[in-house]
């Protein structure tokens, strides 16, 4: 991929101060006989997606899932919440979209990034 993705991802562990690598992300498509996976990776080292899914997407409804289940075993932890789903509306088409996601074992957050 030449360009950065239209929609990318960052994901902090927020009871750690640190990025959350190795958390697997998935981007799906709502369409009109339910959701259509675009793109599978794993956070980086500093917790990010940067190569995600299409350089160009259309307006839409998407869906970002964050493996949390994942990472919190990597740590040797359970976690409470074993995936957090993200759906959002993409208006703009010539916008980036950021999904950001604040993590902790008992509780996550999430806003539109830049």
């Amino acid at each position: 991929m030449s360009g950065r993705s239209h929609i990318t991802s960052h994901v902090l562990d927020a009871a750690t101060g640190t990025p959350a690598a190795g958390v697997p992300v998935t981007l799906a498509q709502l369409d009109g006989d339910g959701w259509v996976t675009l793109a599978e990776a794993v956070t980086d080292a500093d917790g990010r997606v940067s190569q995600f899914g299409p350089e160009s997407v259309p307006a839409g409804r998407y869906r970002v899932t964050f493996n949390t289940e994942a990472y919190f075993a990597s740590l040797g932890q359970t976690a409470f919440y074993p995936e957090v789903q993200v759906v959002f509306e993409l208006v703009e088409v010539d916008a980036h979209y950021h999904v950001p996601l604040l993590l902790s074992p008992f509780a996550y957050s999430t806003y539109r990034g830049s």
